[in-house]
């Protein structure tokens, strides 16, 4: 039987020795975020814009912080937002110059990759870790296209 320690118990936590742990962001209910894209160089339909519903899933492990978490969910969010209701585009691709004369240049993400499903995750998790603070060790990036395409680390 588990064993809970009253309020009198002189036995103090350390969070600092409480070892790695890990945050799972949107494993039962996904952060959806919706997005257009095309790949440039594809022979098939996704050369063509379009967009998806993605549904984003995440995990960060590391050590809790003075405020008792691994990462603030605000900070997981805030860097997926930034793709919300945006155009991804890979550098070269034509349709950055019809945003930009359009006057739309703030609705795309420009890319230095195809902005498929797994450069999203990549992209992500590498956003995420220089956002997130140094006791953050891991940070895995689930992206679904599609009800059958998902890409995940």
């Amino acid at each position: 039987m588990p064993q809970s320690i009253s309020q009198e118990d002189p036995t103090v936590v350390d969070l600092a020795e409480a070892g790695q742990r890990t945050l799972h962001v949107g494993a039962d209910n996904p952060i959806r975020i919706s997005s257009g894209h095309r790949i440039l160089h594809h022979d098939g339909k996704c050369a063509r814009p379009h967009g998806h519903n993605y549904e984003i899933t995440v995990e960060v492990t590391g050590r809790l912080t003075d405020e008792g978490w691994v990462v603030d969910k605000g900070d997981v969010t805030d860097v997926i937002d930034a793709w919300d209701h945006r155009f991804l585009v890979e550098e070269g691709d034509p349709l950055v110059e019809a945003f930009e004369a359009s006057g739309d240049r703030n609705a795309l993400v420009v890319l230095d990759h195809p902005p498929t499903a797994e450069v999203m995750g990549v992209l992500l998790e590498q956003r995420m870790r220089d956002a997130f603070p140094d006791t953050v060790s891991e940070v895995s990036v689930s992206v679904s296209e599609t009800g059958e395409l998902c890409a995940t680390y």
